[in-house]
C-alpha cells in the first residue's frame, strides 16, 4: 500500500498530526485527506461518517462543540490557508 500522508503522534494521547502529501503540476494538485487503510493502525476499525469544510473571513471566531456520549464525534481540523489559534 502506498502511503499518501505523513502521520505524527503528539504528546497528547490520541492526537495525531496528519499531513497529506500533495502532488501538483501545471493542472493543479491532488491530495488524499483521509484514507481508512492508511490510518487503521492509528484509529482502529473506525467508520468515518462525515467531513465538513468551512471558509472563514479574517477575524472570525468559530467553535468546535464538545459532545457527550453517545453523541460525541471526533474532530479533524485542517487549515488550508492562513493560520488557526487553537484554544
Amino acid at each position: 500500500m502506498v502511503n499518501f500522508m505523513n502521520i505524527s503522534k503528539t504528546k497528547i494521547e490520541g492526537l495525531l498530526v496528519i499531513e497529506p502529501k500533495v502532488f501538483g503540476d501545471e493542472r493543479g494538485y491532488f491530495m488524499e485527506s483521509f484514507n481508512k487503510l492508511a490510518l487503521a493502525s492509528y484509529i482502529g476499525n473506525y467508520e468515518f461518517v462525515q467531513d465538513n469544510q468551512s471558509l472563514s473571513e479574517k477575524r472570525v471566531i468559530r467553535g468546535l462543540h464538545f459532545q457527550n456520549p453517545p453523541y460525541d464525534q471526533g474532530k479533524l481540523v485542517r487549515v488550508i490557508k492562513g493560520s488557526v489559534n487553537d484554544i
